[in-house]
């Protein structure tokens, strides 16, 4: 077993894995998708949709709320695409604490 060989395969897997968050983009709804936010993988808030019928001065904090389920749920559907591409990229192997 070629310990130097472990870890270049290691750092490619890595890099692979770091431009295919970069180009993911997600998208996360609330209020019935009335509230739609785009993230990337690497979760970086991407822009953000409002159907302007839920835009009215005394629905601001509703809104607010929406926007930050929005967010929240687009961060949920990451963290369930990466798991699944960690998982395709170990082949299987078990990780102790994933």
């Amino acid at each position: 077993m070629d310990i130097q060989k472990m870890m270049r395969q290691a750092q490619e897997m890595q890099q692979r894995l770091q431009k295919q968050m970069a180009e993911m983009r997600v998208e996360g709804t609330a209020g019935g998708g009335v509230v739609t936010v785009a993230i990337s993988g690497n979760k970086e808030l991407l822009s953000v949709t409002i159907d302007p019928e839920v835009v009215a001065k005394d629905e601001v904090e509703m809104l607010q709320d929406l926007i930050l389920a929005a967010v929240n749920d687009a961060h949920r559907k990451v963290d369930a695409q990466l798991g699944q591409q960690m998982d395709g990229l170990m082949g299987g192997l078990k990780i102790p604490g994933r």
